[in-house]
């Protein structure tokens, strides 16, 4: 239940339209639901705007199938990252509103009559960098934001980038992906006024240790206003830039 709902709730109980006994089944989960195996926050849309993400890793289909079921018994928006095709067709068949992004991974139920905010732009310096860069522009267009895409625009062709840097301009932040040296981010966040979340991707040869090179690259960036993300964490980039991306914007909603 998320703001917008619980204040539903209350006016209705005050004009009579819902008994108290209603109202008290529809908030009994509240703070939390216990399954067992799972502790359920379901109030964290009123603390945060948005539900509890489900992350399928590390959970058999069962689980996450009955996690799932209980979060979309409150109709608003769902969120279930790295999604493997078998997970995500088990999550599908509960919802006919769920839609599955294979190249992000995640199974995503999108909040009804939502018009997005703001501007979010999401850069990939290569193709390989694709998943995690689509795991942050589908989180952040979920959570509410308007997010477009500029992807393989790496340093090692850096007039790509150039060639359209208008569109860096009109961006309110940018998250910027990338593995290999990692560079990217830096070259951005030297040419524009907004935040830079920069994420670093696992993609590289041999001395790229798993994306640590491209981790300490964007650490020591020496452009200001460059925030890091942890290695290939395409869903926490996408929750922080739609976050600062409504702070910019909620007085124009």
């Amino acid at each position: 239940m998320n703001p917008e709902q619980l204040e539903q709730l209350l006016t209705r109980v005050r004009d009579g339209r819902v008994t108290v006994a209603q109202a008290r089944e529809r908030l009994r989960s509240m703070p939390f639901e216990d399954l067992g195996f799972a502790s359920l926050d379901h109030h964290r849309s009123l603390r945060q705007g948005f539900p509890e993400v489900v992350l399928c890793e590390g959970k058999t289909v069962s689980q996450v199938v009955a996690i799932t079921r209980s979060f979309i018994k409150k109709r608003g928006p769902f969120l279930a990252t790295r999604a493997e095709p078998a997970m995500a067709r088990a999550i599908c068949k509960l919802d006919r509103r769920a839609r599955y992004y294979s190249d992000a991974r995640i199974v995503a139920i999108h909040p009804p009559s939502q018009t997005p905010l703001g501007h979010v732009l999401v850069v990939s310096a290569g193709t390989a960098d694709v998943p995690v860069a689509e795991e942050a522009r589908v989180t952040a267009e979920v959570m509410g934001s308007r997010v477009e895409r500029l992807y393989d625009v790496g340093v090692a062709g850096i007039h790509r980038l150039l060639g359209r840097k208008e569109r860096l301009f009109d961006a309110r932040v940018i998250i910027v992906v990338a593995g290999m040296d990692g560079a990217l981010p830096s070259v951005v966040g030297g040419l524009v006024h907004c935040p830079v979340i920069a994420v670093p991707t696992s993609r590289g040869y041999g001395a790229s240790f798993g994306g640590l090179s491209a981790l300490l690259t964007m650490l020591n960036s020496c452009a200001a206003g460059v925030g890091v993300m942890n290695i290939d964490n395409g869903f926490g980039a996408g929750c922080l830039a739609h976050r600062i991306n409504a702070l910019g914007v909620n007085g124009e909603r």
